[in-house]
């Protein structure tokens, strides 16, 4: 690497000459030691991201005409200089990297002088790069075919950055740092090509393909909580090799120990019981594995996750989270671990911990915080372990207003209505995990509990409600919908919430009790509403009964909620902007997700519902006691105003709330 005058670079960079540049002080030219990478330059401010002036990342000529307007742009934007072309191929986002100036051809033509390339192959290259925007020209040259350790170390000497490999056949001694790696997060260091190798005193030394991402330094030495953060190019087949043997071997208990140094035994309480001194359970009270439940729990709590997947296989205990309705892996405690961990979720739920050849279901009530959870815990025997699902009922979840759950404010008004009127039925429908609970649950709290007498039948109680009688469903011993439906009409009732009408027997009770002076809430499993009234005729109801009980039918899904702190707008693609053209909406601009810490990349943060709201009315029960097919149904119920679920997504599109792409995801059996 030759050495430079400081006062030729600063020349060359457009800067006056100082009274402290090597010919003011008569130092020599190559007294200042030997040349440094920028991010060794900025250990002593202790952040990878140094100052950067608005001109800093232009060099020659094109900085000179920034400071002198005067001073015309020169016919082509590549420095002349040798320091020019070197500190651009540093400091220039990769975005800039695709044009084939300065560094990018500086690339090519040393891959072509050192026989890596041909003269054919780099002009293939380079006219990919310029009908690409944003690639970069070592990349296309590794995707036509050449091995990527020929090409990174020309790539690494340029940018004035170590190249290393890691030596996978050693595994874990290979040459990377495991429990760094663990720390930084599998998930992270896959989605970004970086891996942590080793640290050097106070500084930590990661692995990258790209060796000017000044802002992934800056994410690592946050996720890390790194003093200073130093990069050296590795190859994507090192980086994927290492952590295959992460994914694949077992952590150490160590590790995990350092994890939860903070987490305590009494973090998560649960009610005390009996245990029996068998191995099993000795193993499941020691205090490693409490600790280790409660920090699942505790996180699953704080990432406001649904469910809590526990799935052991022969070589990895897999830890992951149901967030926002995606499933995201979390953690990877140590394999040995899996039955201690089952078995202690076992005991808070009062179950068998010697039975493992059949499923068990059970519940936890625990306090996390000062926060009351309800886990609903289901356990299935597989051929790597017992699997462990946990629900997560957290009671401030359901505490919510109905105007919290994005109803459009002429839905919301009709609904109220509904739920109000003294008699009739009023259902809700859609899958499983669709929000039904939670609706039918807050439109149950904006009743007077006082004057009115308010049952429940449910399978099961999900929520415990002040003021209201919840009964659970025990089909065991006989205890089903229709049992406890006909005990509830002998209790006086005003209002009664049937969990689900699976049968004819449970519709025709409920249509019995609507006919004569109650208001029955339930749900159904259909795809809209005008389908739930033809599933009632279906199940055995005639089609005059269910016109005259039925007063209204609230279909919805549940869609993702942009993330506030990176959503966008852009201009949409040519059949998206057709597609906003013909929902109503502005096709100039469109909102899309970004992704960001807050949000784990993702791009959502939250869920908010759609819904699709039909009313009854005498002429609309004429139609249903002649029983159309739902096709006709839908198509009346639609002319006669019903905005459909679709159409009440693209008003929250509109609104800036979610995605057309999400919109699309959720309705599209509905279309």
């Amino acid at each position: 690497m030759p050495k430079y005058n400081i006062d030729d670079i600063l020349s060359d960079l457009g800067v006056p000459k100082s009274k402290d540049t090597p010919a003011k002080t008569g130092k020599k030219p190559g007294d200042e030691g030997p040349r440094r990478h920028r991010i060794d330059q900025e250990e002593e401010s202790f952040s990878p991201l140094p100052p950067m002036p608005a001109n800093q990342r232009l060099y020659g000529e094109e900085a000179q005409r920034i400071a002198d307007p005067a001073v015309k742009r020169a016919p082509s934007a590549a420095p002349k200089s040798a320091v020019g072309r070197a500190l651009n191929e540093i400091y220039t986002p990769e975005t800039d990297a695709s044009a084939p100036s300065g560094g990018a051809v500086q690339i090519g033509d040393l891959l072509v002088s050192r026989g890596i390339i041909t003269a054919q192959q780099l002009t293939t290259a380079q006219s990919v790069v310029r009908q690409t925007p944003g690639k970069r020209i070592e990349d296309v040259i590794i995707e036509q075919g050449v091995e990527e350790e020929k090409v990174l170390p020309v790539v690494a000497e340029l940018a004035g950055v170590p190249f290393e490999r890691i030596d996978l056949n050693k595994g874990l001694e290979g040459g990377f740092d495991g429990r760094l790696l663990q720390r930084l997060g599998f998930d992270y260091c896959k989605a970004k090509s970086v891996i942590p190798l080793r640290t050097e005193g106070m500084r930590i030394i990661v692995g990258s393909p790209r060796p000017n991402d000044i802002f992934l330094l800056d994410e690592v030495r946050t996720r890390l909580h790194a003093t200073s953060v130093k990069l050296v190019m590795v190859t994507n087949a090192d980086i994927r090799g290492a952590l295959d043997i992460v994914g694949a071997g077992q952590s150490k208990e160590e590790d995990l120990a350092e994890i939860l140094s903070n987490v305590d035994e009494a973090d998560v309480q649960v009610e005390k019981m009996e245990v029996q001194t068998t191995d099993l359970e000795k193993e499941a009270s020691e205090s490693p594995v409490i600790r280790t439940v409660n920090y699942i729990i505790q996180t699953a709590q704080r990432d406001g996750a649904s469910d809590i997947h526990i799935e052991p296989s022969e070589k990895k205990l897999k830890v992951r989270f149901r967030i926002d309705g995606e499933l995201f892996e979390m953690m990877n405690p140590p394999p040995g671990m899996a039955s201690a961990i089952i078995s202690r979720l076992k005991i808070m739920a009062n179950l068998d911990i010697a039975e493992r050849r059949i499923p068990q279901d059970g519940r936890v009530r625990c306090t996390v915080q000062g926060r009351k959870l309800d886990l609903r815990m289901s356990t299935l025997p597989t051929n790597g372990g017992e699997k462990v699902v946990l629900r997560i009922l957290d009671t401030k979840a359901i505490n919510v207003q109905l105007e919290d759950l994005g109803f459009h404010d002429d839905t919301l008004v009709v609904w109220k209505k509904l739920v109000d009127a003294p008699h009739g039925i009023v259902l809700v429908t859609g899958p499983t995990g669709s929000g039904k609970t939670t609706t039918l649950y807050s439109s149950l709290r904006q009743l007077d509990k006082n004057s009115m007498n308010i049952s429940t039948v449910e399978d099961p109680i999900e929520y415990h409600l002040d003021g209201i009688t919840q009964t659970q469903v025990h089909e065991k011993i006989g205890m089903n919908f229709a049992t406890a439906l006909r005990a509830l009409l002998r209790q006086d009732p005003d209002v009664i919430m049937v969990g689900e009408i699976r049968d004819m027997e449970t519709a025709q009770i409920a249509v019995q009790a609507a006919l004569t002076g109650h208001l029955v809430l339930s749900t159904l499993h259909t795809n809209d509403a005008p389908s739930s009234l033809t599933r009632l005729v279906n199940i055995g109801l005639e089609p005059f009964l269910v016109g005259a009980a039925v007063n209204g039918v609230l279909a919805q899904r549940l869609v993702r909620r942009l993330c506030n702190h990176c959503k966008a707008q852009e201009k949409p693609g040519e059949e998206l902007a057709t597609f906003l053209e013909m929902q109503g909406l502005d096709s100039g601009l469109t909102w899309v997700a970004k992704g960001c810490e807050k949000c784990r990349q993702t791009g959502f943060s939250g869920r908010v519902g759609i819904y699709e709201l039909l009313t009854t009315d005498d002429q609309l029960r004429d139609v249903i006691a002649r029983n159309p097919n739902v096709a006709e149904f839908r198509r009346t119920c639609i002319e006669r105003g019903m905005v459909t679920l679709r159409g009440d997504g693209m008003r929250k599109v509109g609104a800036g709330i979610t995605t057309v792409h999400e919109i699309l995801r959720v309705t599209e059996a509905n279309a």
